[in-house]
């Protein structure tokens, strides 16, 4: 006679493993990287690899140093050293490409207890601290030459968008076409350039139940809306810059943004709308960092104030004694 197992849920025992989510990530990303490489030579290619290993590394160090089993094998590190590259210019310093890895995966990941308990992304924290740290390097943007790439420098299309024609003239560029963003023959970081490689990729993701699309859609178009509201390029404001890449890739962590549909949709419209104060009140011209980030923080509460109400379950009566 069987007997009757009485068991706390999850029930369901087909879970899908860290490595598979990781693996599925990577092939998510390759159609950009593939991008990065068509558009900005061959030295997309060992950033990459820097990136990938400090990362690996700096991960094996600190979880031998902490007497704790390791957890490179689930390709977690992987991720956020081709993120992390995704989110530098091709012509940034390998060192300094060490350092955001160091800041990623001892800083912001290992010294909060590894996977799944860091409460920010590691590598958009790390982006934006070498932003702030090594602000030349960081804004040394190039026009898409193929290996000729070191050869001209340029302007991201959000700045030159917001240059006259005197200015454009001077420095002898014009602002790129819907067509051009979408495809990604524009300067700016490695992951920032083809928006078509990042959607293939994003709804690969989605297709393959990985992310849900909740956070990508209501992030996309809170900034396209608000931007129209405004009286700016709403599709241009979508197709510069690291939207996508952000959306897709960066607002559908598993360990920084919410788990609920509803929590999902507030983290994007939260970072739709701080992307957009950013762009349209503030001198920088690009915001998607740091309005992931803010959400980042602010994920605790959103899940608190989206969670679902248990089944049966009623207020606590207060003690009247």
């Amino acid at each position: 006679m069987n007997k009757l197992i009485v068991s706390p849920s999850p029930h369901d025992e087909n879970y899908v493993k860290t490595s598979t989510i990781m693996l599925n990530v990577i092939i998510a990303l390759l159609p950009a990287w593939g991008a990065a490489i068509y558009f900005f030579g061959l030295r997309v290619i060992p950033l990459t690899a820097v990136c990938i290993g400090s990362c690996i590394f700096f991960e094996y160090i600190c979880r031998l140093m902490m007497k704790r089993d390791n957890t490179i094998t689930d390709f977690s590190a992987v991720v956020t050293g081709l993120i992390l590259a995704m989110n530098l210019p091709v012509t940034l310093p390998y060192w300094m490409a060490v350092i955001g890895s160091f800041v990623a995966i001892v800083i912001v990941k290992q010294l909060f207890g590894g996977l799944g308990q860091n409460f920010a992304n590691p590598a958009i924290t790390a982006r934006i601290v070498l932003m702030v740290s090594f602000p030349a390097a960081m804004t040394h943007w190039v026009l898409p030459l193929g290996e000729k790439v070191d050869a001209v420098s340029a302007a991201t299309p959000l700045v030159l968008k917001g240059m006259t024609s005197d200015k454009l003239s001077e420095i002898g560029q014009s602002v790129p076409s819907y067509l051009d963003l979408f495809l990604g023959k524009t300067g700016g970081c490695l992951g920032e350039v083809s928006a078509l490689a990042l959607l293939i990729g994003g709804l690969y993701l989605a297709a393959r139940k990985i992310i849900s699309l909740a956070a990508p859609v209501s992030f996309i178009g809170s900034l396209f809306l608000l931007s129209w509201i405004a009286g700016e390029d709403p599709l241009y404001q979508i197709l510069a810059g690291g939207v996508f890449l952000g959306a897709f890739f960066m607002a559908t962590d598993y360990a920084t943004t919410p788990i609920t549909t509803k929590g999902k949709i507030v983290f994007g419209l939260g970072c739709g709308i701080i992307t957009f104060v950013i762009r349209h009140f503030g001198s920088y011209p690009e915001g998607v960092s740091f309005s992931i980030l803010l959400m980042n923080v602010l994920t605790p509460y959103i899940e608190q104030l989206t969670r679902t109400k248990v089944l049966g379950a009623k207020e606590a009566e207060k003690n009247e004694g």
